[in-house]
């Protein structure tokens, strides 16, 4: 096996370097003709079906070759700089990445749907593919090194996301105020931050997540739950498959529904750090920010507020929601919100499939409490951690999550996708 591994990886290594030669040969994307661009796709096909049937044969070996047999947990970041490095060819370098990442959307090569590629193949293997959702449930660096200041002050500024923690509740407050809390990868790292720190901290026993109030023009001096995805940023090159699309879906999210890995229990099982999750809605949550709801054990919105999917009419997939919509609202609800764009007003009576509760604006802040009072029963979080288990398994996510990698990465270099962000660019 592991010479065929060896013999593979060469013929690898060649099939992408012929790709990058025809590449290199062809002017910068945005000044190539129609039969250069067709030059150029037809270079890149022939490389990622090469790309495909290696992993095809041998995911599980490069998987145990980076992580050293599974005994290092690498991030999704990780990996992938791993895999770049020790398989020249199967996925783009950070430096090349970087290039990549410099241009506007609509001006590269779609180096990610290599990465694509790859994570699709990890995350289909029971063994690779469990093994990184452990990775991602551990807590960041970032967050080991800033817990014991929070563990003394009990807040946190940090940056996007503002943390504290009051009458053991710990209080997440998004805080983009001039783009609507709209999503971009210093946000998802703010984020995940931000929920390693309620879920590690002893004196917190239930957490909130609530929009803070925005200077944007339109509703200065309101509370603004979230925008989604930040379309200008995506236009401007600056979403990225790993860092944004995956590591948000595998780390902060997952997190919220499953808790943080903290090492191993006695006889060997997990040891995680579960935390009851409240959500509060003032104004809207749209795209992103409606995708997390379906995490939470309680959401509540402010009477006035909506929920909107329109991941489809912006022509990307809307995160997990495709997986965990129709098990809240039903498959023809879940249609209309995803397909078809319905935006979903608090004052619906459809709207209770979304919201537990529903509050005039005056009375949001009341009702939050008495949510947060709710969820600090003993038994909470064995039930809580019992209905997760019953409503998703890791298996089903994971199996979706491994689909979601590629076809999301295709979706991000759609030629639809890159014309409506660039005029709601353009109009902004």
């Amino acid at each position: 096996m592991c010479g065929e591994l060896a013999h593979a990886r060469v013929a690898l290594a060649k099939a992408a370097a012929r790709a990058d030669e025809v590449i290199a040969a062809l002017p910068e994307p945005a000044g190539r003709s129609s039969a250069q661009r067709a030059a150029a796709a037809a270079a890149r096909a022939e490389a990622r079906e090469l790309r495909a049937a290696f992993l095809g044969v041998h995911a599980d070996a490069v998987y145990d070759e980076l992580t050293g047999g599974r005994t290092r947990y690498l991030r999704v970041a990780e990996l992938a700089d791993g895999a770049a490095a020790a398989f020249p060819g199967l996925v783009p370098t950070p430096e090349r990445l970087a290039t990549e990442r410099s241009r506007p959307q609509a001006e590269k090569e779609g180096d990610e749907i290599d990465q694509g590629l790859f994570f699709r193949a990890v995350l289909r293997s029971p063994a690779a593919g469990a093994h990184l959702l452990d990775a991602m449930l551990r807590p960041t660096p970032r967050a080991l090194g800033l817990l014991p200041e929070f563990l003394r002050t009990g807040t946190a500024d940090l940056g996007s996301v503002r943390l504290e923690r009051t009458e053991g509740a710990a209080r997440l407050t998004m805080c983009r105020d001039d783009c609507l809390n709209a999503e971009d990868d210093q946000q998802i790292d703010d984020m995940e931050t931000a929920v390693d720190l309620a879920l590690l901290d002893p004196a917190v026993e239930v957490c909130l997540l609530r929009g803070g109030e925005m200077t944007h023009p339109r509703y200065r001096g309101r509370r603004v739950f979230s925008a989604g995805v930040n379309l200008k940023t995506l236009h401007g090159g600056g979403i990225s498959l790993v860092d944004f699309l995956l590591r948000r879906e595998l780390g902060y999210i997952h997190k919220i529904l499953r808790g943080s890995l903290t090492g191993n229990a006695p006889g060997g099982l997990p040891a995680m750090v579960e935390k009851p999750w409240v959500a509060a809605v003032d104004t809207f949550a749209i795209g992103g920010g409606a995708q997390i709801l379906l995490v939470f054990d309680c959401v509540l919105a402010a009477s006035d507020a909506y929920f909107s999917l329109p991941a489809a009419k912006e022509g990307i997939i809307p995160g997990a929601s495709n997986f965990r919509l129709s098990r809240a609202v039903g498959p023809r609800l879940a249609r209309q919100l995803i397909l078809g764009g319905r935006r979903l007003r608090a004052s619906e009576p459809e709207a209770r499939l979304v919201f537990d509760e529903v509050h005039e604006t005056e009375a949001l802040d009341e009702a939050v409490e008495a949510a947060l009072r709710r969820l600090r029963g003993s038994a909470v979080l064995a039930n809580r951690r019992m209905l997760n288990l019953a409503e998703e398994s890791r298996i089903e996510f994971q199996s979706y999550m491994a689909d979601f990698a590629l076809q999301q990465s295709f979706r991000l270099y759609s030629p639809d996708v890159i014309d409506k962000v660039g005029r709601f660019a353009a109009s902004g």
